[in-house]
């Protein structure tokens, strides 16, 4: 992809979240300890679903792609957020900012296909017990995460088709902390209107409809596991209902953002913060208390690390 085009502008000014010098302190303190907490928290996840053969299960395999997605989504743009609280002058190249909206979309589409995958998993695992192993076999599992990855590059390239060669010649502000796409083809120097149904088509509607089947989906599991009053089902549900939880705290911003394109709310910088860098944080959170045996396993490779701390010394 050439990353030449007939823009006069070669470099987008972010507003960030605020022009007040003691906030934009205070969101250098408050941003750092979330970044490192989403960081910390994800990576304890993948390496306890690695380390642990109890954790050997195709729910904690797709787990664990979901923990490095939220790690990857948080830092594409939150490190460069968490410097430029620190400057007045909060710049980004015109490459830059294309790459910010490639891996934003990237990691989004990714993401959304993992979430459908968690729920065709909990279906499987409720509803068809008995061919739960012979369905989510391995090689299922694998081809799942690839074709996220494959939908994810997809999707990021077909947004980027069109608003990479879009003429700039300012002006030149984006009012977010990163280049986001409905922000950023607004200030192109052509109509771009045709460009923002494409965008709602791909984007906004997509989520739209992903999440309506998801809910769906989960509504049937529910169903389900009300039928049964078993411990294992109990189980079950809580389960479930940590995976809905992550669902609609990540589909919810963004079908608010990408499905209303054109029209510019308040609370959109507000939603942008939540599934950029909130998000990433809570899902860990939400999966550990909920869920016993990541719990246990995190307790048991702890204990077995301290031993093994003390040992040394």
């Amino acid at each position: 992809m050439a990353w030449s085009n007939q823009s006069v502008v070669t470099e987008f000014i972010l507003q960030g979240l605020s022009s007040s010098w003691e906030l934009q302190i205070f969101y250098f303190l408050f941003f750092s300890m979330v970044y490192v907490a989403t960081v910390l928290g994800n990576l304890l996840i993948v390496f306890t679903i690695v380390s642990e053969p109890r954790l050997r299960s195709p729910m904690y395999f797709l787990l664990g792609n979901l923990s490095f997605i939220d790690m990857s989504l948080a830092s594409f743009a939150t490190p460069k957020m968490i410097a430029d609280s620190l400057s007045e002058y909060k710049a980004i190249s015109f490459e830059g900012c294309i790459t910010q909206i490639f891996f934003l979309h990237l990691l989004g589409g990714v993401e959304i296909v993992l979430l459908i995958s968690m729920s065709f998993d909990r279906y499987v695992a409720i509803c068809k017990p008995l061919r739960y192993l012979t369905i989510m076999s391995r090689r299922m599992c694998v081809g799942l995460v690839a074709l996220s990855w494959i939908v994810g590059i997809f999707h990021a390239m077909s947004q980027l088709a069109f608003t990479v060669n879009l003429p700039f010649c300012g002006p030149n502000v984006v009012d977010s902390f990163f280049c986001d796409l409905p922000l950023v083809i607004k200030l192109a120097c052509v109509d771009t209107y045709i460009l923002g149904v494409f965008m709602i088509s791909t984007s906004g509607m997509i989520a739209l409809v992903c999440f309506i089947l998801l809910v769906i989906s989960y509504t049937i599991i529910l169903v389900t596991v009300r039928q049964r009053s078993s411990g294992g089902s109990s189980k079950a549900l809580s389960t479930c209902s940590a995976h809905f939880t992550v669902v609609t705290l990540f589909f919810g911003p963004c079908i608010f953002i990408y499905v209303w394109p054109f029209t510019n709310f308040p609370i959109d910088k507000v939603l942008s913060v939540f599934y950029t860098i909130f998000t990433p944080l809570l899902n860990p959170v939400i999966y550990t208390l909920r869920n016993k045996d990541v719990k246990d396993s995190m307790r048991k490779l702890s204990s077995r690390i301290f031993k093994s701390s003390k040992t040394d010394h």
